[in-house]
């Protein structure tokens, strides 16, 4: 065994897991309140295909040695696909239409990427695809949070960008990249290797901004804030601000 190799998987899984746990505190509010109000469920879906995808890959009979990489993005499935079902049984009518043909979506992209290579591709070629699906989709749940890089340097304020969830991308994009590197895996390590860059980015950006007075939140975009930071601006605020423009 690759002590090295298990020591940055075991961290990787410790780093991913509290990402995948982040949101826990926006879906409370969810269910509070019985209503999504103007939270997006677009990240939530694509982080489900990356998880899906990610720990298919890992199986041993698609990719040896990578079977950490399958325990956490399992894990990390089966809770993505509880945010996501929350989502659609608690949204308005229009975007629940919207994620459920998503999910219908995620559901499709992960059935041609099981059954293609089961019934058509053999040892290394199974590994390229299922790779390349995986790589693909890994690079795009990092890069998603680019839109709250752009809310903070708009507003001066790192209180859509929390610290914690910033460090764990960090330390989560660096781990698996390493045990990518160590394990000589290309569809490992170059999307982790994306991910610790953006992490790092966040982090620059939070210890540049943090100290900075927020500009007025009526000057950043709502459905910014809410589409992977968990704020959102009550509706009923909204209709007080219309009610005393009327008056």
């Amino acid at each position: 065994m690759n002590v090295p190799h298990f020591v940055f998987g075991i961290f990787g899984n410790a780093s991913a897991l509290f990402l995948f746990l982040a949101p826990v505190i926006t879906f409370k509010r969810i269910i509070t309140n019985r209503s999504t109000e103007e939270f997006s469920g677009f990240p939530y879906v694509m982080t489900l295909l990356n998880c899906l995808l990610s720990a298919w890959y890992g199986l041993p009979f698609v990719s040896p040695d990578n079977i950490l990489v399958s325990t956490v993005n399992g894990t990390g499935a089966a809770i993505e696909i509880v945010y996501v079902l929350i989502f659609i049984t608690l949204a308005p009518k229009k975007e629940k239409a919207k994620i459920f043909c998503l999910f219908t979506f995620v559901l499709l992209v992960f059935s041609v990427v099981i059954f293609v290579p089961l019934c058509a591709l053999r040892g290394n070629s199974r590994k390229l695809f299922c790779g390349f699906a995986a790589a693909i989709f890994s690079a795009i749940m990092y890069g998603s949070p680019l839109s709250i890089k752009r809310l903070v340097i708009k507003t001066k304020s790192v209180e859509f960008m929390p610290f914690f969830l910033s460090l764990f991308v960090f330390l989560c994009g660096t781990s698996w990249f390493i045990f990518g590197l160590i394990g000589h895996d290309p569809f490992v390590a170059v999307p982790n290797g994306i991910g610790s860059i953006l992490g790092t980015m966040q982090l620059i950006l939070y210890f540049i901004y943090r100290d900075k007075k927020c500009v007025p939140r009526k000057q950043a975009t709502t459905k910014e804030e809410s589409m992977e930071t968990g704020h959102a601006k009550p509706h009923k605020e909204k209709q007080s601000n219309a009610n005393g423009a009327q008056a």
